[in-house]
C-alpha cells in the first residue's frame, strides 16, 4: 500500500510559517511511486518476483513526514491554539478527500468484477451505498461488510486504512504526545523502532505488509507502522539542525526511489534480512531524507514549481487512485495479462490517476477546503 498520509499535507490554516518546498516533492516522488508499485502488483505472483518491489514502504514515509510537519506547524502554537481548532484545522485538510477517494471507489465498484473477485455483480447496491457512508467517515467496516473479499477495513478504496491510523496518530499527538520532552518522546521513539523491528523481522512474510485489516493482526501491523515513523518525524521537527545539501531534490528523490524500488532483500530461505532492510530503511534513511529535504534549498523556479505540483497532488492522488487500480487488476485477471503486455495500459492507468488527482484538487477539493476555512476556522 500507501501514504497521509498517508501523504501527510501541509497544514495551511493556523500558519503563516513557511514551509519546506522540497519535503513537498518528495511527498509527491513517493505518491507517484505508490501508483507505480500498485499497478505492477497486479502482475505479480507473490512478494519475491513484485516490480518496485518495496512500494509499500512509501506509506512509512508519510506517515514520519506527517510526524515532521505537525510538529514544525503547531508545536508552538498550543498557548492560544484548542484542541478544538487542531481538530478542526486537520479534519478541513484531509476530511474532503476522504470522502471523495470513496465516492470514486463506489462508483468504480462494479467495474471490478473478475475471477479475483468473483462476487463483486451480486453485490447489492444499497451496501456499496453503506459503505459509503460508513468509509467517508474512516471508522473500519466489520468483516460482515466485506464486500470484495479482501479483508479491508475500507473496501471501496483500500488505502482509507492509513487515514484512519494517521487520524490515532493526531489524536495520540493532540491529547498527549505533545505535552512530552524530548527525553520522553525520544524512549517513545526508541520503544517503538524496537517494536517496528521485531515486526519486520518476525513476520510471516519478513516485511512489514499489512494494516488494513479490521482485526488484531492488522491493528497491531497498523500501529506499529505508524506509531515509530510519527512520532520520530515528530521529534526530528523538535531538535535537528537542519543542514544543506547543495540538490538536495534530486538526491533525495534518488534515494528515495532506490529504496523503494530495490529487488526483495534475502529471497524465500532469509526472510528476516528482509525485515532488517525494512527496518533500517525506516528508522534510519527516512529520517535522513526529510532531514536534509528539509535542510535543502531549490535552486531554480522549474524546480520550485515541480515540487509545488507534487505536493499538491500527492495526497488527492494517494486518496483515489486505488479504485482505478482494482479496475486494472480485475482486468489482468480477466485476460491473464502479463506485464510487457500490460504495459501501455498500466501507463494510461498512471496518467488517468494523475489526471482524475489533479482534477480532484482543482474542482473540489482547494475549494472546498477554501469554503470550509473561511466557515469553520474564520475565527
Amino acid at each position: 500500500m500507501q501514504a497521509q498520509l498517508l501523504p501527510a499535507a501541509q497544514p495551511t490554516a493556523l500558519s503563516t510559517k513557511p514551509h519546506y518546498a522540497i519535503l513537498d516533492g518528495l511527498r509527491g516522488v513517493a505518491a507517484l511511486t505508490v501508483v507505480a508499485f500498485h499497478l505492477c502488483e497486479a502482475h505479480a505472483t507473490s512478494y519475491l518476483d513484485q516490480v518496485i518491489n518495496h512500494g509499500y514502504l512509501a506509506v512509512d514515509f508519510f506517515f514520519l513526514l506527517s510526524g515532521f510537519v505537525i510538529g514544525y506547524a503547531y508545536d508552538d502554537r498550543w498557548g492560544r491554539l484548542t484542541l478544538t481548532d487542531f481538530f478542526k484545522a486537520r479534519l478541513v485538510r484531509l476530511q474532503p478527500m476522504v470522502v471523495m477517494g470513496m465516492l470514486v471507489g463506489a462508483l468504480g465498484f462494479y467495474f471490478q468484477a473478475s475471477p479475483l473477485w468473483p462476487g463483486i455483480a451480486q453485490v447489492p447496491g444499497w451496501k456499496v451505498l453503506l459503505l459509503l457512508v460508513i468509509g467517508s467517515t474512516l471508522l473500519p467496516v466489520p468483516l460482515a461488510l466485506d464486500i470484495r473479499g479482501w479483508q479491508e477495513m475500507h473496501p471501496l478504496n483500500g488505502p482509507g486504512w492509513s487515514l484512519f491510523y494517521e487520524y490515532i496518530a493526531n489524536l495520540l499527538y493532540a491529547l498527549g504526545a505533545r505535552k512530552l520532552p524530548n527525553a520522553a518522546l525520544g524512549v517513545l521513539v526508541a520503544l517503538a523502532g524496537a517494536a517496528l523491528v521485531h515486526l519486520a523481522v518476525t513476520s510471516p512474510a519478513g516485511d512489514v505488509v499489512g494494516g488494513w485489516a479490521p482485526d488484531l493482526t492488522g491493528l497491531r501491523f497498523g500501529l506499529t507502522r505508524m506509531l515509530f515513523p510519527f512520532f520520530a518525524g515528530l521529534l526530528l521537527s523538535r531538535t535537528a539542525s537542519l543542514t544543506r545539501l547543495p540538490n538536495a531534490f534530486l538526491w533525495c528523490s534518488l534515494l528515495l526511489l532506490a529504496v523503494l524500488a530495490l529487488p526483495r532483500v534475502g529471497g524465500p530461505s532469509r526472510l528476516w534480512l528482509n525485515g532488517l532492510y525494512e527496518s533500517f530503511s525506516i528508522i534510519a534513511v527516512f529520517p535522513l531524507l526529510v532531514w536534509l529535504g528539509a535542510g535543502g534549498q531549490l535552486a531554480s523556479a522549474g524546480a520550485t514549481r515541480l515540487c509545488k505540483f507534487f505536493g499538491d497532488i500527492s495526497y488527492p492522488l494517494y486518496i483515489t487512485h486505488y479504485p482505478l487500480i482494482y479496475i486494472y487488476t480485475a482486468w489482468v485477471s480477466r485476460h491473464k495479462v502479463p506485464l510487457a503486455q500490460g504495459l501501455p495500459w498500466m501507463v494510461f492507468t498512471f496518467a488517468a490517476a494523475v489526471g482524475l488527482a489533479y482534477a480532484c484538487l482543482k474542482f473540489y477539493d482547494e475549494p472546498v477546503r477554501r469554503w470550509l476555512r473561511h466557515k469553520v476556522l474564520a475565527a
